[in-house]
């Protein structure tokens, strides 16, 4: 009687999408790995066309797209990338959105609104993806919205380490940029030793997007540094008024770190002009060259999403990922 084992080897494959490839590039670097050859272009109506150019059968996959603009084009590409690995029988599918879409999308704020965050889960379900990766959600509750499990990564090990090293000597505030930030800028406080925190109150327009009416520093910022910090720069708009109010309460100097550099105009304009001494950022998004500044410093997110991938490849813990603790 003959008998027969079945190959019970691992095997990873990393793809990435053409928004953002250099990331992705990045990443496999910092695995060790090469991306998988895949062809990608569109047919002249602008439907998109996806084959991987080796089997991918039975292997742990990740995917790996930005979201840069045009937005719902590279999410229709991910979308289609996934549906090509659970045709071709990969055993796992891992989505990498280093910025989840639509993530501002994550409640009905009036009647006859959309819950989009909530609609691109479901889509990634539906096209056969068994887990996404992201980074620096706009909001926790849309971890709920995926049937399935998450990863969510903090950019804070990430910033914070760059923002110590070159200001930890200085009197510092760390600052959130409204309420619903405060939870964020208690990390960085931890992070950085305890340093004091302020948050800016501001009033909204919610008839018209990106719209700031007030802003109302609270918390002691008078004569120190102060690191403000967010996970998105869109317009700019909010960081910017926040910086002019603190400037107003008294502060010495303006630092800001966000992780996710949508830079939507005006932004770039509105940054270029502020009294901003440094915008720190990292690469989850391209920034086109026409909008770098001087005043920007971008750091790699390559090596926190690489470590994330290799733990979920080994069957590893990510915990320490999920709280920012990172090393």
């Amino acid at each position: 009687m003959t008998e027969i084992h079945a190959a019970n080897q691992k095997s990873m494959t990393v793809f990435s999408g053409r928004a953002h490839e250099s990331l992705a590039v990045e990443v496999a670097n910092e695995l060790g790995a090469e991306l998988t050859p895949t062809s990608l272009y569109e047919f002249p109506r602008g439907e998109i066309y996806v084959r991987y150019e080796a089997s991918v059968r039975g292997s742990d996959a990740f995917v790996i797209q930005s979201y840069p603009a045009p937005i719902n084009k590279w999410v229709m590409e991910q979308l289609i990338m996934v549906d090509a690995l659970k045709r071709a029988s990969a055993k796992r599918i891992t989505v990498v959105m280093p910025l989840y879409p639509y993530a501002q999308q994550d409640k009905k704020h009036r009647g006859r609104e959309p819950i989009s965050a909530r609609l691109i889960a479901d889509m990634f379900k539906t096209a056969g993806a068994d887990r996404i990766m992201t980074v620096d959600l706009h909001t926790a509750q849309i971890q709920g919205f995926f049937d399935g499990p998450v990863d969510h990564l903090f950019s804070l090990s990430v910033l914070a380490e760059y923002v110590d090293h070159k200001y930890g000597s200085r009197d510092l505030a760390v600052v959130a940029p409204d309420s619903g930030r405060v939870r964020l800028t208690e990390r960085w406080t931890d992070r950085l030793g305890g340093r004091p925190l302020a948050f800016i109150h501001k009033t909204r327009d919610t008839l018209v997007p990106n719209q700031v009416v007030a802003n109302r520093v609270v918390g002691e910022v008078e004569g120190r540094t102060c690191i403000l910090v967010d996970d998105i720069i869109d317009t700019a708009g909010t960081v910017s008024k926040a910086a002019e109010a603190l400037f107003q309460a008294g502060a010495a100097e303006v630092v800001v770190a966000a992780t996710h550099a949508m830079l939507s105009d005006p932004a770039t304009e509105r940054l270029k002009n502020s009294r901003i001494t440094e915008v720190v950022l990292t690469n989850t998004l391209p920034i086109p060259a026409d909008k770098m500044l001087d005043k920007y410093t971008v750091l790699s997110i390559a090596p926190l999403i690489a470590l994330a991938i290799r733990e979920v490849f080994e069957d590893g813990s990510v915990t320490s990922l999920f709280d920012g603790n990172a090393s």
